[in-house]
């Protein structure tokens, strides 16, 4: 048996897939812890077991944390350059803080996010078919 098949019952919606991403928990029963440590995933769920070693979220959680805070810091620093015109230490003591704020306060759950939407989806790797001629 696939340990990645949905268990037989009410099928789960995408915005449920997407909540369980959100709280961090297993993509399949929704109870278990998805990490050991702070992006570390754990081996399998403590609950129903599920084993974990199908996750491979790759870069995908980093480039759309880098997108949103990049638009939120370059958009404050801009706006607050043309305003008040303060001194570059001034910014730097400024922005630091709200890029690692921005950065990797969301980081665990959008991993997780991506996650339980790869496990509800089913994704797989790409495969090449053989077509005939």
């Amino acid at each position: 048996m696939n340990d990645t098949a949905a268990p037989s019952g009410p099928e789960i919606t995408v915005l449920q897939s997407a909540m369980r991403g959100l709280a961090c928990k297993c993509p399949r029963c929704g109870q278990g812890k998805l990490y050991a440590g702070f992006l570390n995933l754990a081996p399998a769920c403590d609950r129903c077991g599920l084993d974990y070693a199908f996750i491979d979220s790759g870069d995908g959680p980093a480039i759309f944390i880098i997108m949103l805070a990049g638009a939120i810091v370059v958009g404050c620093a801009l706006v607050v350059e043309v305003k008040y015109q303060p001194p570059f230490w001034l910014h730097a003591v400024l922005w630091l803080p709200l890029i690692l704020a921005t950065t990797l306060l969301p980081l665990r759950s959008m991993k997780s996010l991506l996650i339980a939407l790869q496990f509800h989806h089913k994704a797989a790797p790409g495969r090449l078919i053989d077509r005939a001629k």
